[in-house]
């Protein structure tokens, strides 16, 4: 059972960027669930659509793991034989309890668990790439050359799921799903002080685009089919997939 997220219920009087430390690994799965409208839901359909594109042999990516909640989604749901899934943070807190995790859970796909930063790994031989709510947090001009090095290595027929807060052009639908975020977390026990704390520590580092921006991206990565398959207020999910058929 994970720690209950107090990490702003009292006032902080240097808030600082936000960063993924310690103390936010010790609470993230209930911090998670309780910000994210839909998250439990995402994970368990990349579970469904590596059923649908992992193949015999090949490699996943789970870019951005965190506490390995995608990676354990597609373990549970891959049964080919001579697959490998390389679960890749750059926090330390994050990347040992992930460690954790894996072990915790048997199956019969091993899962090499890096701590590493995703623009510098190498994909090859991927049927299936994972980005989880990780693109928002690398500065956008660093975003595309992310997206072309996952398209060079993926195997023709293989899916990128990139999964991202959204923001709008729209300014009004915007406003209302901003706005409906926040009264999700109020409903999920979320104070007035907590919601502008963690607000305030995300805004320099979490920069968010629009969806028509990350199909512009992927476009231009390579991808000719992408589309978003889930959304619920101002986070989703697009799934882009590489032409031609698996081998």
């Amino acid at each position: 059972m994970s720690n209950r997220d107090m990490l702003f219920s009292a006032p902080i009087e240097k808030l600082g960027d936000w960063t993924f430390d310690e103390r936010v690994a010790e609470v993230f799965p209930d911090m998670i669930q309780r910000s994210v409208p839909g998250y439990s839901n995402i994970i368990s359909m990349i579970g469904m659509l590596a059923e649908r594109f992992v193949t015999p042999g090949s490699q996943v990516y789970d870019l951005g793991c965190s506490l390995g909640a995608a990676t354990l989604s597609v373990r549970r749901n891959i049964h080919h034989p001579g697959c490998n899934i390389i679960a890749v943070d750059n926090s330390p807190a994050m990347v040992e309890r992930c460690r954790r995790h894996v072990t915790a859970f048997k199956a019969q796909t091993p899962v090499e668990v890096r701590e590493d930063d995703i623009r510098h790994v190498t994909i090859e031989n991927a049927s299936l790439v994972v980005l989880n709510f990780t693109l928002q947090f690398l500065a956008p001009d660093e975003r595309q050359q992310v997206l072309n090095n996952i398209y060079q290595g993926l195997n023709p027929g293989g899916a990128l799921v990139l999964s991202e807060k959204f923001s709008f052009e729209d300014t009004q639908v915007g406003e209302l799903l901003f706005n409906m975020h926040h009264d999700f977390k109020r409903a999920n026990g979320y104070s007035e002080l907590e919601i502008s704390q963690k607000r305030s520590m995300l805004e320099n580092v979490m920069l968010t685009d629009s969806v028509d921006t990350h199909k512009a991206r992927l476009r231009q990565a390579g991808f000719t089919h992408s589309e978003l398959w889930f959304q619920c207020f101002n986070f989703g999910s697009l799934v882009a997939i590489k032409e031609g058929a698996a081998s």
